[in-house]
């Protein structure tokens, strides 16, 4: 059942900055944070063979410039989210960005993997603090149903195509400059928008009383969650049976078990159950989830069948994946506000994930000679349609109905379900492709040459056809799970007048 709320009204917003007055503006300021941080989880990849060569570390050691990231970001953001709701969200929100800026410049100034690794880390640091300040700023500031829609239809549509974006951006900045300056970008995004954050977002009003901070539940989901992502990433590395990734996994479920028995008892919870017994909630972060597992595989497995099967240069790998991102900017700006309101939410993010399983399934008809057009595009197109459709969706409902104090915490399940959905996928997929890759080598004959571009295409196809299977597991769980009901607003912050 539907957790339905009173929504508080707003205070007047007569000389208020960024709740009413200037909110499209801080949809852009917010926009503009969000883009950097998704950005970083795939500018960096297309770099990584540039920066290997001028720092010199191993192929081993080469993972952890992705997964030190992945790592930090994954488990501080339940406790980034608290921290905005208890010491402001624009509090938070400037702090984040300052930290990322300045871990962005050590970054790109690194003579060391040492240094370049610290530096990741200290990014998904500051990023765990932005991601969930940003959304949950959205939240408190659009409370009109109408108007509600089409903001979280932009900010899904930026936070949808920036890992399409990223792979862009990496490839130029690699081959146009140097590697260096896919760290020193984010210094351009974390200018403009620490400049419009401290002309337009309004300070909040301190409570008189402030909760505390849930300790004991912030230590244990932050293990948990480490445990989770790093337990994947050993998975692809060590294989599914090793004992570091047995002893991650296991430890990680059980330390999240022990988390949802602790918040069920103390008195001020770090992520209140409530948030996530309501079904729009529950549906919509389960929705994030499986679309993180799942168009992981077409950004690593389509990436490398572009740039080693087709030969494709890092730029135009990027350029290639663009009619996906028009699909979805599309898709996004446009489901919530019109298609939406009409079918409502079970049906439109049903259509989507079909829509994502379709195109996936077309892109498993791939071969060593496939042309773009033909293959390749309609299947991107497809993708970003049903990805925007969904995702616009998703970003709206799992903020619908909580109160402005809940809203941070809300905020970073988001992203918490995108990073584990990411990291699953990652392992997952891999593993699969490895085995495919490996079965087709053993079946033909490993001395002829083609055998190894056909176990390659093996690999892939294997992979987007498990996704396409994720996609449609995820339209039948959203059918069942998502009540078809507009999602509720979410409560205003008050804040300061200007």
């Amino acid at each position: 059942m539907t957790t339905t709320v009173d929504i508080a009204k707003s205070p007047s917003p007569t000389g208020r900055r960024g709740s009413h007055a200037l909110r499209w503006w801080v949809l852009a300021v917010l926009g503009i944070a969000q883009l950097m941080v998704v950005l970083d989880a795939t500018v960096v990849n297309i770099a990584l063979p540039e920066a290997q060569a001028d720092l010199g570390f191993s192929n081993a050691d080469r993972q952890w410039v992705v997964t030190g990231y992945a790592l930090a970001f994954g488990s501080l953001l339940l406790l980034g989210g608290r921290l905005s709701d208890l010491f402001g969200r624009r509090t938070t929100f400037i702090a984040g960005l300052v930290g990322f800026a300045v871990a962005s410049a050590v970054g790109g100034a690194a003579g060391s993997f040492e240094v370049l690794v610290g530096a990741r880390v200290a990014q998904g640091v500051f990023g765990a603090l932005l991601a969930p300040a940003a959304l949950s700023l959205l939240t408190v500031t659009f409370t009109e149903p109408s108007e509600r829609a089409k903001a979280f239809g932009i900010f899904g549509a930026v936070a949808g195509a920036g890992g399409a974006l990223g792979l862009l951006l990496g490839g130029a900045l690699t081959e146009w400059a140097s590697w260096r300056w896919v760290m020193y970008v984010n210094l351009v995004f974390a200018a403009v928008a620490l400049v419009g954050a401290a002309m337009l977002l309004a300070k909040h009003v301190v409570a008189t009383e402030r909760p505390k901070l849930d300790v004991p539940g912030t230590i244990t989901v932050t293990a948990a969650l480490f445990s989770i992502v790093y337990g994947f990433s050993k998975a692809e590395s060590d294989g599914w049976t090793s004992s570091a990734t047995l002893a991650f996994l296991i430890g990680g479920v059980a330390l999240l078990a022990a988390f949802v028995a602790i918040e069920s008892r103390v008195a001020h919870p770090l992520l209140p159950l409530r948030i996530l017994t309501d079904r729009t909630r529950a549906g919509s972060y389960f929705t994030v989830f499986a679309i993180g597992i799942g168009m992981f595989a077409m950004f690593l497995f389509l990436t490398y069948y572009m740039q080693q099967t087709l030969h494709y240069t890092p730029i135009v790998t990027g350029v290639a994946f663009l009619p996906m991102v028009v699909g979805m900017v599309v898709s996004s700006t446009t489901v919530p506000t019109l298609v939406m309101p009409r079918v409502g939410p079970k049906i439109a993010m049903t259509a989507g994930f079909l829509l994502e399983a379709l195109g996936m399934a077309l892109l498993t008809q791939i071969d060593l000679d496939t042309s773009y057009a033909t293959h390749i595009l309609p299947g991107l197109i497809l993708m970003g349609l049903g990805g925007g459709t969904a995702m616009s969706i998703a970003f709206q409902g799992a903020t619908a109905g909580v109160v402005h104090t809940d809203a941070g915490v809300a905020s970073a399940m988001v992203n918490t379900s995108q990073q584990v959905g990411g990291s699953i996928g990652t392992a997952l997929l891999s593993t699969l492709a490895a085995t495919a890759f490996d079965k087709y080598v053993t079946e033909h004959d490993p001395a002829a040459p083609i055998t190894m571009a056909k176990a390659a295409i093996a690999s892939y196809t294997t992979t987007f056809w498990w996704a396409a299977g994720i996609f449609l597991v995820g339209a039948v769980v959203i059918a069942f799970l998502m009540p078809n009901t507009v999602p509720a607003p979410a409560e205003g912050e008050p804040v300061l007048a200007h």
